[in-house]
């Protein structure tokens, strides 16, 4: 009569894991929440009719229903909360439409409404209390049976004519049992009244639910299509650069073997030098191609995760940051105060600024902003986020980013904190390795049980300019040396391309 089958695919995380109770509502995505907060306004409606069918049936010394109209109404509430519970995963596109349920949830409203309106009929000078505990029979059966209804209709012409069947149901039985005009009229009004208010209530809080997972999904599309483009343009870049050069190395490496077997040594050997030069030239190319694709700007980071953050609803300070307005800078909170703080420190003061950095530091930092934003973004449930820089010349730099939505230990594994290293790249793992290249640090945990503090430490008497090349062109040399290409020769390249 409605299985839970999980058919809405895997977005976030996969919707249809909402209700895993091992995480904490902290721990929830916003789509989550306010799924859940959806379903449970949809229950207080059962428990909200439930509690007028006992107050209507059993608060008064002569009720106007026996106890089989209660149990009718019992039942009426169960069926439709049930229903409404499929009908939601219906809505999200998760599982089969349960019309079983529905035609259920459909009758007992009409048997309901129709029994209800044979006791106006049976009671022709019913007391104030009596008519009242009626009303409320009728506003139970009708107008609930319509809001639950409305959660499995996706066209705002099938909702209304729900409206209009409930009333026509109301006005038809009426006429048949003889209910006074006056009577009947309101009976009439009221079920329309409270029938359009369901259905506006209902139609809406499933379109919120439906709107939310899907922006998130299209927020995540558009993160993996970045990356894509990313990734297509790095192969065209590095296609490009290597193409053409692995073309001349290969027509004169066979030009070099057929003047040695011709005995011409010496142009063979003019060949070699030749393609050696290219292959360098190639190693050059390459590492431009690398640095440019890897490397990021931290000025430019920083704008761009105050823009991400800020449209996610989160509040973003900058703390002695320069933005180019002088030493020390200006960063503009999200309450449009001035969010600069000046950091002094080392000898002759220290300026929070980044145009005085070296490159290969800036890039480091850079990456830090860029996944420090990222995390907050995914893990945690932030308010507010805060980047302070601290730059003491001759000494180091120190980069904080605190936020107040700190993450479950689940969403801290995924980042890379509790984990063992791994690739480059890969979350705060990777940034320990790029920093750790220029003989920096970095710190992430909670602070205060309510923060998530990430801390980055670069020194910046260890950190010349070239450092962020030292690992690759090491590995280069390393390779050539493996090949024993040309002995003495390629052993002095390799230095050479090293130094």
């Amino acid at each position: 009569m409605g299985e839970h089958t999980d058919t809405g695919g895997s977005g976030k995380g996969g919707m249809a894991r909402v209700s895993g109770g091992a995480r904490s509502w902290s721990g929830k995505s916003k789509p989550a929440k306010v799924e859940i907060y959806t379903r449970w306004s949809f229950h207080a409606f059962v428990v909200g009719e439930l509690v007028l069918m006992v107050v209507s049936t059993l608060g008064h010394g002569d009720p106007p229903a026996s106890g089989w109209f209660l149990l009718l109404g019992c039942t009426h509430a169960l069926v439709a909360g049930t229903y409404i519970s499929y009908a939601l995963q219906w809505a999200l596109g998760r599982q089969a439409r349960p019309t079983r349920l529905l035609a259920a949830t459909a009758v007992l409203s009409a048997v309901g409404s129709v029994v209800t309106m044979g006791l106006f009929a049976a009671n022709p000078d019913p007391s104030a209390d009596e008519a009242q505990s009626i009303g409320y029979l009728l506003v139970a059966f009708a107008g609930f049976g319509v809001g639950a209804l409305i959660v499995g209709m996706r066209r705002v012409k099938s909702m209304l004519l729900v409206v209009l069947a409930a009333v026509g149901v109301v006005a038809l039985s009426g006429l048949a049992f003889g209910v006074p005009f006056a009577r009947l009229l309101g009976c009439v009004l009221g079920v329309l009244i409270a029938g359009l208010v369901m259905t506006f209530t209902s139609g809406f809080s499933v379109w919120l639910v439906k709107a939310v997972w899907d922006l998130d999904r299209a927020r995540e599309l558009q993160a993996r299509l970045a990356v894509a483009e990313e990734r297509l343009r790095f192969g065209r870049d590095l296609h490009d650069v290597m193409g053409r050069n692995l073309a001349v190395i290969a027509l004169k490496s066979e030009l070099a073997v057929e003047l040695a077997q011709r005995g011409g040594t010496e142009q063979a050997a003019a060949q070699m030098s030749e393609v050696q030069r290219i292959a360098r030239e190639s190693q050059r190319e390459v590492r431009a191609v690398v640095r440019g694709y890897r490397e990021v700007d931290l000025h430019t980071e920083l704008e761009g995760a105050r823009g991400v953050l800020q449209a996610a609803g989160i509040g973003f300070r900058l703390e002695g940051v320069d933005t180019g307005k002088g030493a020390g800078g200006n960063g503009t909170g999200r309450d449009g105060t001035d969010g600069t703080e000046g950091v002094g420190g080392g000898s002759g003061g220290g300026a929070g600024g980044t145009a005085g950095l070296a490159a290969d530091v800036q890039s480091a930092l850079g990456w830090v902003v860029r996944e420090a934003a990222t995390n907050v973004l995914r893990h945690g449930d932030a308010r507010q986020c805060t980047v302070r820089l601290t730059v003491r010349e001759g000494c180091d730099a120190v980069l904080v980013v605190e936020n107040d939505g700190l993450p479950d230990r689940a969403a801290l594994a995924r980042a890379g904190a509790e984990s063992p290293p791994r690739p480059a790249g890969a979350g705060l793992a990777g940034l320990r390795e790029r920093l750790a290249t220029l003989g920096g640090t970095l710190d992430a945990g909670p602070v205060d049980g309510t923060h998530f503090r990430l801390t980055a430490r670069v020194p910046l008497a260890a950190a010349p300019t070239g450092t962020t090349e030292t690992a690759g062109i090491a590995e280069t040399t390393g390779a050539a040396g493996a090949a024993g290409a040309a002995g003495a020769a390629g052993a002095a390249g390799a230095r050479e391309v090293t130094a």
